[in-house]
């Protein structure tokens, strides 16, 4: 199946080598003095950023590994290279995020849930985190309804000198059965228009050893054995191109992006049985553009468009049962699910004073899921989702004080074969963010926000078959958030950089949509009765110093956080009341130190998750998932021979060999052992 795939990829990697450019060194141009004006900017959002030498050089395979060194957030992570993995930024669910891939959202209609371990980081420029939103009203409709933000920018075309020609190969493997090449070509058309196209294969079996071991509650040990992941395995293409242009007082860009997988859904790990028969099969397309103007010195204008087509096959026929013996009974599926969407949006802006600026967006979003279930009599419901939002914003500035306010509008219409017609819904949603500078002399930020957002159920929440509930409410969540940020003065110091941020913030969700069980295991009931109420302290402090020759960079994070269920049903408290949720840690942090020393690289980063409770709904101690750290260190040499730069890596992750899981009785890989040579043309 993949033998056409792999042909196309080796041609590919190669074709690029024979239309790199020379690079003149020994030319010198003068550039014209260029005067650049602006409002001057303030943050008045908590906001995080990985960009650079420090994203370039981090231990980590994905966005969603990455993402990991963000205070507040956490990655659900099933295990092996296959596994899903998503991210849930201060409790408030991972369908509360929104992911946003070269400035438009990365949907998924059907679950609502975004795969990061389908992005790659060998191409990304920056990951950035709003918590609430980003801090200017220059936005579509989309960006200012999501609770949190995350920014994925992919690497714009860069040519230094005469240069009309970049073309990276890169090649990665690892200790545990890992092959993943990847190239990226880029190429100036023109002054004025730049091409960018890069593509990376992966295949791995995806194995790894790992100790599974479990105490009965009086500390006696029930299981202690060592055994393989199995199921793991993963083989993926990934392919994507862009095209950046621009014009008077504007620019534009288009991006068509593909990605094509088959890989085992390794499921959990239960007493002697260590395999399933779990599989999926993914298909992800989309194309987007946007175009940006400045039509007068008062009025600007956005515009973005985007479709995507989604299929996705799963396969679970589970032939073995608890003892490891081959049955033939049991519950199996193979369903296939195809996504459409289409997404417009546009985005004006006026300048009514040069302190006072309020913009109008519009979004339209189409979405449809199709299926087809063999085996499986039951008719499915085919829904179709129309979604219009706007919004309304506004920012204001006078003196150290900055003000912005926003009102977001959303209508969604739904129609559905089989079933009883959906009723429309209408809601808005307004946020408040406030921002001072108490002292002139010194960079010192005070900030507060609050903020309501609503999420409509998914497709899935809605209609899917034996669990779906077409009478579901959407959630409803309030987000509060008071906090500062410090930038040190570091002038005349071997300091380069030293900034602290501090926030507290409180969220009450309603509504909390959770799946609860009936008589039948295999059927299951999505309900409203849920609420959820948390509160938590975010501090980040980054680090730039510098001894002669030897640069540092730190960056360390920690989060304490509690979110609480207190659900009740027909007015009576359940046992859960007052309980942390799962997987919901007090204690979380993560650290990041790179030393660069001419052309050596040298980056360490730790991550720590504190104690938790599993799925199993009560704060109970046979419920308690252990804490877990892992060390990860890299070694980077640069080379240049001729016109060619050459770099070679290595990286060891978890060194200390911790065995750990996320997510309980899904196991994480031990130490594994990395390789990473590069070549730049």
């Amino acid at each position: 199946m993949y033998n056409t795939k792999k042909i196309l990829l080796f041609i590919v990697l190669l074709s690029p080598v024979i239309l790199h450019s020379q690079v003149s060194n020994d030319s010198l141009r003068v550039l014209k003095e260029v005067i650049l004006k602006g409002k001057p900017y303030q943050e008045v959002i908590p906001v995080q950023n990985l960009s650079g030498v420090l994203l370039e050089n981090l231990a980590s395979h994905n966005v969603a590994d990455a993402l990991r060194y963000f205070a507040g957030t956490q990655i659900k992570d099933y295990g092996g290279l296959g596994g899903l993995k998503t991210v849930d930024v201060r409790n408030m669910g991972t369908h509360h995020v929104g992911v946003f891939y070269d400035g438009i959202q990365l949907g998924n209609a059907q679950n609502g849930v975004t795969d990061l371990g389908k992005y790659s980081l060998d191409d990304m420029e920056s990951l950035t985190m709003y918590n609430g939103q980003k801090s200017e009203i220059f936005q579509s409709a989309k960006d200012f309804a999501a609770a949190s933000t995350i920014y994925l920018r992919t690497k714009r075309p860069v040519f230094l000198d005469d240069k009309k020609t970049n073309v990276l190969v890169r090649f990665k493997t690892m200790s545990i059965n890992y092959f993943d090449p990847s190239f990226r070509w880029e190429q100036k058309l023109s002054d004025k228009v730049s091409l960018s196209v890069s593509s990376e294969y992966i295949k791995s079996n995806g194995q790894y050893k790992f100790r599974y071991k479990r105490n009965n509650l009086d500390g006696t040990v029930a299981y202690d054995t060592t055994a393989t992941r199995h199921n793991s395995d993963i083989e993926a293409l990934r392919f994507e191109s862009g095209l950046y242009g621009k014009i008077k007082n504007g620019s534009w860009d288009a991006k068509v992006y593909y990605y094509d997988s088959d890989r085992g859904a390794p499921g959990a790990i239960v007493e002697n049985k260590f395999s399933d028969g779990f599989r999926q099969y993914d298909k992800n397309f989309f194309s987007q553009g946007t175009f940006i103007k400045d039509f007068t010195d008062k009025y600007k204008f956005q515009a973005k468009a985007k479709y995507a087509y989604d299929y996705t096959h799963y396969v679970a026929r589970d032939t073995t049962n608890v003892l490891g013996e081959t049955v033939t009974e049991g519950a199996q599926s193979d369903d296939s699910y195809y996504q459409q969407e289409y997404y417009f949006s546009a985005v004006n802006m006026y300048s009514i004073l040069p302190t006072w600026d309020i913009s109008l967006s519009t979004d339209f979003q189409y979405n449809r899921l199709n299926a087809t279930r063999k085996g499986i009599k039951t008719l499915f419901s085919y829904p179709e989702r129309y979604t219009a939002l706007f919004s309304l914003a506004s920012s204001y500035r006078v003196g150290r004080f900055k003000a912005l306010g926003s009102v977001v509008g959303t209508h969604v219409h739904e129609e559905v074969r089989y079933n009883a017609k959906a009723p429309d819904k209408t809601e808005f949603t307004p946020a408040l963010f406030l921002g001072y500078t108490p002292f002139a002399a010194y960079d010192f930020n005070l900030r507060a926000f609050a903020k309501r957002i609503f999420r409509m159920p998914t497709f899935n929440d809605l209609y899917y078959t034996m669990v779906g509930s077409s009478t579901l409410r959407p959630e409803y969540m309030n987000q509060y958030d008071v906090g500062f940020t410090y930038n040190l003065p570091v002038k005349e110091s071997f300091f380069d950089k030293f900034s602290i941020q501090v926030d507290g913030y409180y969220t009450n969700t309603k509504d909390k949509i959770i799946a609860a069980p009936t008589g039948n295991l295999f059927r299951w009931m999505m309900t409203n009765m849920g609420q959820v109420k948390g509160h938590g302290i975010e501090s980040v402090i980054n680090m730039g110093m510098h001894i002669n020759k030897l640069n540092l960079v730190a960056n360390l994070t920690y989060t304490y956080s509690e979110s609480r269920d207190y659900t009740k049903f027909g007015g009576l408290e359940l046992s859960s009341y007052g309980d942390q949720i799962p997987y919901t840690p007090w204690h979380s942090g993560s650290g990041i130190l790179n030393a660069n020393y001419e052309s050596w690289n040298f980056n360490y980063s730790f991550i720590y998750v504190g104690k938790r409770y599993n799925g199993n709904v009560n704060n109970i101690r046979i419920n308690e998932v252990q804490p877990w750290y892992t060390h990860d260190l890299s070694v980077q040499k640069a080379f240049a021979i001729h016109n060619y730069k050459l770099k070679g890596t290595v990286e060891l992750n978890n060194a200390l060999n911790q065995q750990y899981e996320v997510i309980y009785n899904y196991p994480m890989p031990g130490r594994t052992l990395k390789f990473i040579i590069s070549i730049e043309l």
